[in-house]
């Protein structure tokens, strides 16, 4: 080979180089963009663990300076009115998410609860592990969130805790449909109703307090109900080989009053 030609060939391969360096710094540079603009990653452990959530993002910063933040050890609750709260739950197709945080079901519209007089729509139930709140510095082994809005915008979570014992029909037919993490299963030819997850007994806590998930916002009417549900030592295992832990862990009452309504 000449020195002409030897030439061209180099100027050919480093002209092919920096073809190939300048397509690898867009990919690095575009993937976040792909990946979704302003999506942020959180979790209950690692670097993005709770003690963390409020430096993620500064849409997160109620996280870390909110003062009526959720979960709570409800203890020295205050015994008031009697208990006025009404559910009025019909059935739903069983739409189940795995959305990286929890187990969410998603619930057709039309479905209620009236606390107080207030109406608030179910959106969704969702499951912790072990349970968000404590009674008297007691945890149970889960949690379920019961997820509700009113027309104004407003939330109501009603919280049912969930103790190891005997095994819960529902949860089986539930757990038995979970998709893979980032997945949606739809049961098309399966009806529910979350009602069958609610205890007896209507008497529950209620205090001002937050998301317990980013971004942690305020204004969410807590009300836990004090009798607890039960599912199997399979059943509990079965959603910890998924989510070992996804629970907030407990935040500062700051002079706020748990009422008691039986």
């Amino acid at each position: 080979m000449n020195n002409q030609n030897h030439v061209k060939h180099l100027v050919k391969y480093s002209l092919f180089a920096i073809a190939i360096l300048v397509s690898l710094s867009f990919v690095l540079v575009a993937s976040p963009v792909l990946a979704g603009v302003g999506a942020v990653h959180w979790s209950y452990g690692g670097a993005d663990n709770p003690t963390q959530w409020g430096h993620l993002s500064k849409d997160f910063a109620m996280c870390e300076q909110g003062k009526d933040q959720s979960p709570i050890n409800i203890k020295n609750a205050v015994t008031s009115s009697t208990a006025n709260i009404s559910f009025d739950y019909k059935d739903s197709p069983l739409e189940i998410v795995n959305n990286g945080h929890t187990i969410q079901i998603n619930y057709a519209q039309g479905s209620s609860v009236t606390i107080d007089g207030k109406k608030y729509d179910l959106l969704q139930f969702h499951f912790h592990t072990p349970s968000e709140h404590e009674i008297n510095d007691r945890a149970a082994a889960m949690e379920l969130h019961l997820v509700h809005r009113n027309n104004l915008g407003q939330l109501a979570v009603v919280g049912v805790l969930i103790n190891q014992g005997a095994a819960n029909p529902m949860i089986a037919e539930i757990w038995n449909q979970i998709p893979k993490v980032g997945e949606t299963n739809t049961v098309s030819d399966r009806k529910i109703n979350v009602a069958d997850l609610l205890p007896k007994s209507k008497a529950y806590f209620s205090y001002n307090g937050s998301l317990t998930t980013p971004p942690c916002s305020e204004g969410v009417s807590w009300n836990i109900l004090q009798a607890p549900i039960t599912v199997s030592a399979e059943q509990i295992e079965t959603f910890a080989n998924i989510y070992q832990v996804d629970a907030r862990p407990l935040q500062s009452l700051n002079g706020r009053t748990v009422q008691l309504h039986r």
